[in-house]
């Protein structure tokens, strides 16, 4: 098979160097095609400050704008914005900015908004394009009703932790300035899929009302922020508005703590009673309460007043909040307020309003009260 001379075996070693160059030529351009790929592409990166901003209607937000080059990328950037709520206006100053490679440059964004502007949190926009190259961020903007002088609204607590299913009790307090009539309260928006919101009393022609948000088992997890008006007309007539914002969160992990609790004994005209509420904890481990509320969620008139027609309502009567230091820590199983040694000077109380349509229509009624709280494990 082989000449003497051994010609086949020499061609065969030229045919193998042969194989060899191609192959290191082949892995040569895969080097070079690999190194190209890995090249930084020229672009830009857009930043913001502040991140979010809060105005009342009718006010301007201001944000800084931060365009920098990347990958030696130089020229023009045009800034536009989208996202802005109706009646809003968004303006760049300036409009546009210019980049030489590896350098920043910034801009500021004035968003004024209008009276009509709807109140409620948005998510705008910001873009800077340069061609084909683009960047982009997002900043938010919340907008809130504008408050009037003759009224204004203050929430305790402003934000509740609860399971599905449960009911979150806030306490609306109510500063007045010329300003003695009715206040209505209602929800503006906010809550979640399967919850009802009620205030009682509403209309308050006091200072304080009690908001108790029922939700359902099938109210989904999540963060909610609710948005709450009163309005009433001053001593000219003129209507005046306030408004509040509380957060609820819903959380099914929680193991639901249960409060209750009776008035003991019946309540006459201007008269009222501690509560000394029951708390039970079914964790095995002690809770760190931050917030107990009491509400009259209904009233059962006597029969001699549901004969007689005689009015008795939640609105006839006042709750006073547990005043007591926070947190509260409470063991597992049954507890009382007395029991924690808390003092009765710091129990909750309900009273019963001295006028003359309740004299008689509230004689005997009891009472139904709601209760709700948050907290965590220790």
């Amino acid at each position: 098979m082989h000449n003497k001379d051994g010609q086949p075996r020499h061609r065969l070693r030229q045919a193998i160097k042969v194989a060899l160059i191609g192959l290191a030529v082949m892995l040569a351009s895969a080097g070079a095609l690999f190194a190209a790929t890995q090249s930084t592409k020229a672009g830009i990166t857009v930043q913001v400050s502040p991140a979010s901003q809060s105005v009342q209607q009718g006010q301007s937000a201001a944000y800084t704008v931060t365009v920098t080059s990347t990958g030696g990328f130089s020229g023009a950037v045009n800034l536009t914005t989208a996202g802005l709520p109706a009646g809003a206006t968004g303006a760049f100053t300036p409009s546009s900015v210019t980049l030489s490679s590896g350098t920043t440059s910034t801009s500021t964004l004035n968003v004024s908004t209008a009276a009509t502007t709807p109140a409620g949190t948005s998510s705008l926009t910001i873009t800077g394009t340069s061609g084909k190259v683009s960047g982009s961020v997002t900043a938010g903007l919340t907008v809130n009703y504008k408050i009037s002088s003759g009224l204004t609204v203050a929430a305790s607590p402003d934000s509740l932790t609860v399971p599905p299913g449960s009911t979150a009790v806030y306490t609306l307090q109510i500063t007045r300035n010329n300003l003695s009539g009715p206040v209505t309260f209602s929800v503006l928006g906010g809550l979640p899929s399967g919850a009802a919101a009620t205030f009682s009393p509403n209309p308050v022609t006091g200072t304080s009302t009690t908001l108790q948000v029922a939700t359902t088992a099938a109210s989904p997890n999540g963060s909610y922020s609710l948005y709450l008006m009163g309005t009433g007309k001053d001593a000219a007539g003129k209507a005046q508005y306030a408004y509040a914002n509380v957060q609820l969160v819903l959380d099914s992990t929680i193991k639901q703590f249960v409060l209750s609790g009776n008035v003991p004994g019946t309540l006459s005209p201007g008269t009222s009673a501690g509560l000394d509420l029951q708390i039970s904890n079914p964790n095995n481990k002690a809770l760190s309460l931050t917030n107990m509320s009491v509400a009259v969620a209904g009233v059962t008139r006597s029969a001699d007043a549901v004969a007689r027609n005689l009015s008795c309502t939640a609105a006839d009567f006042v709750v006073t909040q547990y005043s007591g230091p926070y947190p509260v820590s409470v063991p597992a199983g049954s507890s009382s307020l007395s029991g924690l040694r808390l003092a009765p000077s710091v129990w909750p109380r309900v009273g019963m309003l001295d006028t003359s349509a309740n004299q008689d229509g509230c004689k005997g009624a009891s009472l139904q009260l709601s209760y709700s709280g948050s907290g965590q494990g220790n």
